[in-house]
């Protein structure tokens, strides 16, 4: 078989995924927070991008106001310009219209200092009133003073150094707000005397969560600062002396531990409760007593004790900032019926191309090199804006379909809630799956009935017992929820018998879908429920008697 070479023409279709496609793509999924830090690294990149409100509109200090720039002067508004202002020979709109030339101005101007006004009388004579009614000296001498004991209102005036008016900013005088490990630190610096507990402190204090707690095993602590297992337990005895109490425990038995003996109430008894906090979770109080060895009284002032403590104590002080979330989408009562959909203009990045200043450095570059630089960033500019405002426009179409396809939701509630899927979406749109899932990411809408990302609207279908309409998986977790909410002390309900009710009202589900449901909902079973809800029960019936009690004791023989 012989090999040869020849020429075929084929003609055939890809799908090329150029850098700016990429791009365009990755900015649907962006939250607002992240398009706004990208916006600013392209705005520091790209020379010929700008924001919107960048441009000149208000003059600069120190330079000429421009021709259409306004002002007014008692309640009468002019301009400065070629038609309808005061032209440059017009001197106090006489009328004349007479030019004077600069060297007349400055002839007349001497004349008039060089002049001799007379004495007073004479002054008086030819103003027709006296000096006192045109020169009042009190007004003035008053203003002076006011002025010197004003208050200084500038940072500047304080002798603080130069600021400008722009810059000042009011929250740099707020006190900074203390952190839990701020705090820890500066006991630590006071409870050791050498550097190495101070180093193995900081390292743990390093360590420790928002709610107060020591990771449970702390042997690869050990390990990475060298140091034994004694050292780092004698520095972390210290560290739980610390304040507030409870903090750098490993576990919650620790953490009531350490607070129950800051209270000289660590006794034997207490003791052994703290040691079977999952007996108390499980109300079984008749094991407790009789682990602890006292009497239904006892163990009853024991466990509210404990419910007096502060399981979480590094709470108290600040921790990171959390950042608000802020919708993209505001959905509105129309005044239709319907709903009015609109983005949130607050989050969207106004950036415009800067034509003049290409059109001007196209005409100065000389070299090869600058012109393509410069070309690159004219295209990519004209990108940005252009996938932005698609990003946009996409964000408010998945929107309103989402809208007009719960809108059951908005008026009824959560139990209207209808099963929905992204290709629904897509094909309502005319858009691709992959699409809608990135611009459901990472954004919000703000309704009537709060704020939900655009992903909470799209779940599950469950089949109908009667063969109808299937139901949206949230409105069973709703419907389970308030019949979990409205059972009796004495008929707690049972998974079974939910699934019972649920095909009564037309919902046809499992029972451990029920339990999956109700787990999520972080709803304990049923067995826990009725200990909890008889309880609850025991300790308000409990209440009066004990109060009769009291009454009848203090009453006089």
């Amino acid at each position: 078989m012989a090999l040869t070479q020849r020429l075929e023409f084929r003609q055939s279709q890809s799908l090329v995924m150029t850098p700016q496609l990429m791009q365009a793509i990755k900015l649907l999924q962006l939250s607002n927070l992240d398009l706004s830090a990208f916006v600013e690294e392209e705005l520091e990149r790209n020379p010929l991008l700008e924001r919107a409100n960048d441009g000149p509109e208000a003059p600069v200090r120190g330079e000429p106001v421009s021709e259409q720039a306004e002002f007014s002067n008692s309640g009468d508004s002019q301009s400065y310009g070629d038609e309808g202002g005061a032209e440059p020979g017009d001197m106090g709109g006489s009328g004349s219209g007479d030019n004077f030339e600069p060297g007349q101005f400055e002839a007349g101007q001497e004349d008039w200092l060089n002049r001799d006004l007379g004495s007073r009388t004479e002054i008086e004579q030819t103003l027709d009133t006296p000096l006192d009614n045109v020169f009042s000296e009190e007004p003035a001498e008053a203003a002076a003073r006011a002025a010197q004991d004003a208050a200084p209102t500038a940072y500047t005036e304080w002798g603080g150094g130069a600021s400008n008016d722009d810059d000042y900013n009011l929250e740099a005088f707020v006190a900074a707000e203390i952190t839990l490990g701020s705090h820890l630190a500066e006991q630590l610096a006071v409870a050791f005397p050498g550097p190495v507990q101070r180093m193995i402190g900081q390292y743990l204090i390093d360590l420790v969560d928002d709610a107060g707690y020591l990771p449970p095993d702390l042997g690869q602590a050990a390990e990475r600062l060298g140091a034994s297992q004694a050292e780092v337990d004698a520095v972390v005895a210290v560290l739980q002396k610390f304040d507030p109490p409870g903090v750098c425990a490993r576990n919650l038995s620790e953490c009531l531990a350490i607070q129950l003996r800051e209270l000289n109430r660590y006794d034997p008894a207490m003791q052994a409760l703290v040691e079977h906090l999952d007996l108390l979770a499980k109300r079984d109080i008749a094991a407790l007593r009789k682990l602890c060895g006292v009497d239904d009284e006892d163990i009853t002032d024991m466990i509210g004790e404990i419910r007096r403590l502060d399981p979480k104590p590094g709470l108290k002080f600040g921790s990171a900032r959390t950042q608000t979330m802020v919708p993209d989408v505001y959905v509105r009562p129309g005044p239709d019926g319907g709903w009015h959909v609109e983005l949130n203009s607050d989050t969207l990045p106004r950036v415009l191309v800067n034509q003049v200043y290409y059109t001007e450095l196209s005409k100065t570059i000389r070299k090869d090199g600058d012109k393509s630089y410069f070309t690159d960033c004219l295209q990519n500019a004209t990108w940005l804006v252009r996938a932005l405002d698609q990003r946009a426009r996409t964000i408010l179409k998945v929107a309103t379909e989402i809208v007009r396809q719960q809108d059951g939701f908005f008026t009824h509630g959560v139990a209207h809630l209808r099963p929905l899927n992204l290709k629904a979406v897509a094909d309502a749109i005319q858009m691709h799956e992959s699409t809608v899932s990135r611009v459901t990411a990472n954004k919000y809408m703000a309704t009537n009935r709060g704020s939900f990302e655009l992903k909470y609207f799209f779940t599950a279908s469950i089949a109908s017992a009667d063969g109808g309409e299937a139901h949206s998986a949230e409105a069973v977790r709703h419907h389970i929820k308030q019949l979990i909410d409205a059972e009796a002390p004495v008929a707690i309900l049972s998974d079974d018998t939910i699934v019972e009710r649920l095909r009564e009202s037309g919902i046809d589900i499992a029972r451990r879908t029920v339990a999956k449901y109700r787990e999520a909902m972080r709803i304990p079973s049923s067995v826990q429920r009725r200990r909890d809800k008889q309880s609850m029960l025991g300790n308000a019936l409990s209440a009066p008697a004990a109060s009769s009690d009291r009454s009848r004791d203090t009453a006089p023989a």
